[in-house]
């Protein structure tokens, strides 16, 4: 986006970084499109959603070209935009080209760290998570989170534009590219070699516990018919009792697994807690749940988020919404001497919220999800992508079940394990999963962290210089107007 930018005035630049960040969040967020909401066979409002969103997100990358993109000198609209230009509007000095690639990398952390939180955030697949592949690399998320690698991948990135340049405006210059990328080639090396080493010191399981995970795959449309309520929670349960013909410790239901309020519905709160007794196990379950108010005519509470986006309500069809709980709670799974938090829906995306709530006597992560909203997408892949950085920015494996797929658990170093997959090769129908789960020894305190114990650092510190970028080029921009 910045090397197109280059040479460009403001307002064109911010345009070039809009386009660009708009087709990405299209082409990325596709998947709202599968949400099985129709009207007259047209996706109106699954489409209306993923229009605003991608609309709105656009904003952030088209907000940092503006910043990070140099401005010609005034009076200078001799300089060609493009390739031909640029060599005038970098700086000369090195040192200069080395404090404009990590402000830049600073500024889109920044950035970052503002679309994790504004709104009620959105930390979908943030750059950093490009990276998940690169185990070593990522270790780094356990000082700095997620944000470390995207500050990381924008260095870079800026570094080969800078070279690019120095190769335009010094073609018979040996090497010129060389002093460029050498201190973050260096630094990438380092973290690599750094992040072999923390693999390495990982110690090994004192015990294992054994987690069975369900994957109903009920469809969303199945989900929204409550004449259909009877006929899936009997299938779960059917599909359940398969799955515990072997032992196992933990059986694990994914979010909206319960077609009914466990609290409320004795029958629903029979049968499972009928299916717990008879194999002895411990479930963690996904179901709805409300309590009433005070003066309040039924159980619903309006979704806070409607508050500041209520034309919402036009886009979904279900009736009422969710108030937030102050906290996650952990649960204690006393007789199996272990604990775990639970993450529900995407809770797991956002670094901040998985450590907030996190106590050293928590052993591993849990995901309960229901991504059956977008059918056979590429949402499940991106969320699971997004959540393995909490189990190493947390030093924590992360078990996920879903209800189509992901369904799989994550260790400690952020390494894809077993994968739940269906007869034909697919994470998206319907199975179960037993793993066996890797735990330190009983009585052994987990040391977290330096991001679980002091969050973070980096990414408030990029927000600070972010917004003293933004400061300067808003006075900068100020005086050559007057």
């Amino acid at each position: 986006m910045v090397a197109t930018a280059l040479a460009t005035r403001p307002a064109e630049a911010f345009r070039l970084g809009y386009v660009a960040g708009l087709a990405h969040y299209l082409s990325m967020l596709y998947w709202l499109l599968l949400i099985p909401y129709r009207w007259l066979g047209i996706p109106f409002g699954p489409g209306l959603g993923w229009l605003a969103l991608a609309a709105f997100l656009g904003l952030f990358p088209a907000t940092w070209v503006w910043l990070v993109t140099p401005r010609p000198p005034p009076q200078s609209a001799e300089i060609p935009p493009g390739p031909m230009g640029l060599g005038r509007v970098l700086p000369r000095n090195w040192f200069l080209r080395l404090g404009w690639a990590l402000s830049g990398a600073a500024t889109w952390v920044g950035l970052e760290m503002i679309l994790a939180r504004i709104l009620g955030g959105f930390a979908w697949d943030l750059l950093g998570v490009s990276q998940f592949r690169m185990t070593p690399l990522i270790q780094i998320s356990s000082v700095t989170g997620v944000y470390g690698v995207s500050f990381l991948a924008v260095w870079v990135s800026l570094a080969l534009v800078s070279a690019g340049v120095m190769v335009i405006q010094r073609p018979t210059a040996r090497s010129v590219w060389v002093g460029e990328v050498f201190l973050p080639v260096i630094t990438v090396a380092v973290l690599f070699n750094l992040g072999f080493h923390q693999l390495r010191q990982i110690a090994p399981s004192q015990r294992t516990i054994r987690m069975t995970l369900v994957q109903p795959s009920i469809p969303q449309t199945l989900i929204w018919d409550a004449t259909k309520d009877s006929l899936r929670f009997n299938e779960l349960i059917s599909l359940s009792e398969q799955a515990l013909t072997n032992a196992t410790d933990v059986l694990v239901w994914p979010e909206a697994s319960v077609p009914k309020m466990l609290r409320y519905d004795h029958e629903t709160f029979d049968a499972i807690s009928g299916l717990a007794k008879r194999h002895h196990i411990w479930m963690i379950v996904g179901s709805d749940d409300a309590e009433p108010r005070p003066g309040a005519k039924d159980l619903k509470d309006p979704d806070p988020f409607r508050r500041w986006l209520p034309f919402l309500k036009y886009l979904t069809p279900i009736d009422g919404g969710f108030t937030p709980g102050a906290a996650a709670v952990p649960f204690d799974l006393k007789t199996l001497n272990t604990k775990t938090l639970v993450l529900i829906c995407f809770e797991d995306i956002f670094p901040h919220v998985a450590r907030e709530d996190l106590r050293q006597d928590i052993d591993f992560l849990v995901n309960i999800t229901n991504d059956g909203w977008f059918g056979e997408g590429a949402a499940q892949w991106q969320q699971g992508a997004t959540g393995l950085f909490r189990a190493v920015e947390n030093r924590l494996p992360l078990i996920r079940c879903a209800n189509n797929g992901l369904t799989c658990w994550v260790d400690a170093r952020g390494v894809l394990r077993d994968v739940l997959t269906d007869s034909d090769g697919t994470i998206y129908g319907k199975g179960f999963l037993t793993i066996e789960l890797p735990l330190p020894a009983v009585g052994t305190v987990h040391v977290p962290t330096f991001y679980t114990r002091h969050g973070d650092l980096l990414g408030w510190t990029c927000v600070g210089i972010g917004a003293v970028m933004l400061a300067t080029r808003l006075v900068r921009n100020r005086f050559q107007v007057s």
